[in-house]
């Protein structure tokens, strides 16, 4: 009898954590497998797979929209990520500096605000700014007689404004982890760098940048991984387009999978974006590690 409680005693942990379990394997770990398995197939979505083994891989390096694809992702990624990190960094300095400021509150709000927009809605709204001669940039542009550019449909300018759009979207996020983060930091330090002659400047960079480190870490990982993710704000912009100039991993996957039924190709490239996902995901959990020590 003992013995049969012992074992019900240590299979309770295990039955609370069950169903969670049960889920994950469910929509996280067999879909993982199971796109492997079908990246090594002729795929169509309709007829039965048909395995081909690494031709799917091999066609990767030869695919012009691929190569597009993957340098679009990691130059999008190299314009927002440092850009909406910095700015959220210092906004959340400025605001955390000036706390018995009336406009304090406000402002807060007022950078939110885009977060809590579904990336649909910004679609929607900066197709209505930036798009036709009639938008509102595009008519300010022509008050003071400059020519205005084509915001999306200019190839070399495309990338830019899609980038634009997204730290404008992130920005609040970050800033509100930087806040809890400069919140954290004893006000002692400051009081300590102001008797030994330091100015602003060098407390920012001496202790707020330092102290941070670990804000800095997630941040920065967490805008690299959102980044590769992205897809909903340049499909409904610009569908990947014009020609392949927008067009990113996320979005290359949908258009070959959806509309050009190949699946099992389309699993192929995923699971390069999967890799370098998990790769960054790896490398973030390391630095926290040892940030830690």
């Amino acid at each position: 009898m003992n013995l049969t409680n012992k074992y019900k005693d240590k299979a309770k942990p295990y039955l609370y954590i069950l169903p969670l379990f049960i889920l994950l394997t469910m929509f996280y770990v067999l879909p993982i497998i199971i796109s492997l398995i079908l990246s090594f197939t002729k795929f169509n979505i309709i007829n039965t797979p048909k395995f081909i083994g690494l031709k799917n891989y091999i066609k990767l390096f030869s695919d012009k929209t691929f190569i597009a694809s993957l340098k679009n992702t990691f130059l999008f990624t190299l314009i927002t990520v440092p850009t909406q990190s910095i700015l959220a960094l210092l906004l959340a300095n400025f605001l955390v500096r000036r706390k018995k400021s009336k406009i304090n509150e406000i402002a807060k709000c007022i950078i939110f605000i885009p977060v809590i927009c579904s990336m649909v809605l910004m679609a929607i709204i900066f197709r209505i700014i930036l798009n036709g001669d009639t938008s509102p940039l595009n008519l300010i542009f022509e008050f003071f007689n400059i020519n205005h550019p084509n915001w999306l449909g200019n190839p070399k300018l495309v990338l830019y404004t899609l980038s634009f759009i997204t730290v404008y979207k992130n920005i609040g996020y970050f800033m509100v982890i930087y806040i809890s983060g400069l919140m954290d930091i004893p006000e002692s330090y400051y009081e300590a760098c102001k008797i030994d002659g330091c100015n602003k400047f060098k407390e920012f960079i001496h202790i707020t940048v330092p102290m941070l480190n670990h804000i800095n870490i997630l941040v920065l990982f967490l805008g690299l991984i959102w980044s590769f993710q992205t897809f909903d704000l340049i499909y409904n912009l610009t569908g990947g387009g014009p020609g392949n100039a927008s067009v990113t991993m996320v979005v290359n996957i949908y258009n070959v999978a959806f509309k050009q039924f190949r699946a099992g190709y389309a699993m192929a490239i995923g699971n390069v974006l999967f890799l370098i996902i998990a790769f960054f995901s790896i490398l973030q959990k390391r630095l926290l590690k040892k940030d830690e020590y």
